[in-house]
């Protein structure tokens, strides 16, 4: 089983993840979404030094029930969702050289830990990724339903905005770990839709530019309230294939 090897990072490994960290904080401070500041500070995250799985785990244990477990880099949807099932998410325990500070084309730790993870310690977001494993179970982790899944994933937990209070909020983990995506998302060149489970359910994720479509719900409510209507979907277009 893979382990973070926490004595293995280098000085320059944790000035990466400080240069990254303090420059995403800036950004990021008046448009993500509320409960993301709230998670970095419950779970001690700093910008000196990259976290520790064990001390992550032992607070989220205590927060929300889940855990992580270091990956090497993509894993298989499949996997992905079979873990989640037992509420465990994966995460890369690898940072990104000097050099790739604005653009990498497979997530490294910062994606991983500093996107996802302090949305972890949000019950509504536990909620709806424990739900989303729960239909995958159900339907035998049938290759078809993954990837709708998956999709439906891609285009919340990686790239979603919310409607909030005081604007619209960024909740995706590849927009809140990307200066560039922050600032794209909410310009107005960015397509913005209100959340459609049948659309996203259809539409191939887009992994080599910037999103051409982001799906906003009303609120953070509205993610696990929509369970039935993936699981309803996701039937429906199941036994027609």
């Amino acid at each position: 089983m893979l382990r973070q090897n926490y004595s293995a990072y280098t000085a320059a490994d944790h000035h990466t993840w400080s240069v990254l960290f303090n420059r995403q904080v800036k950004k990021i401070k008046e448009v993500a979404y509320p409960d993301f500041e709230t998670g970095l500070s419950k779970l001690g995250f700093r910008a000196s030094y990259i976290p520790d799985f064990k001390r992550i785990n032992k607070k989220l244990e205590t927060l929300t029930g889940w855990q992580i477990y270091a990956v090497p880099g993509l894993i298989d949807n499949r996997f992905f969702f079979e873990k989640m099932l037992h509420r465990k998410f994966g995460a890369t325990t690898w940072i990104r050289k000097p050099g790739q500070l604005n653009y990498l084309e497979e997530p490294d730790m910062f994606h991983d830990v500093f996107g996802h993870i302090p949305l972890l310690t949000d019950p509504l977001i536990c909620d709806f990724l424990h739900g989303l494993a729960e239909i995958a179970a159900k339907h035998g982790y049938a290759d078809t339903v993954v990837e709708m899944l998956a999709r439906l994933y891609w285009y919340t937990i990686e790239f979603g905005l919310v409607k909030g209070n005081a604007g619209l909020k960024i909740y995706g983990a590849g927009i809140l770990s990307s200066i560039g995506e922050t600032d794209f998302c909410l310009s107005e060149k960015a397509n913005r839709v209100p959340l459609d489970i049948e659309t996203i359910i259809a539409k191939p994720v887009i992994k080599d530019k910037f999103q051409d479509c982001y799906f906003v719900p009303d609120s953070m409510r509205q993610l696990p309230a929509s369970l039935p209507v993936v699981s309803e979907k996701i039937n429906t277009l199941s036994y027609a294939s």
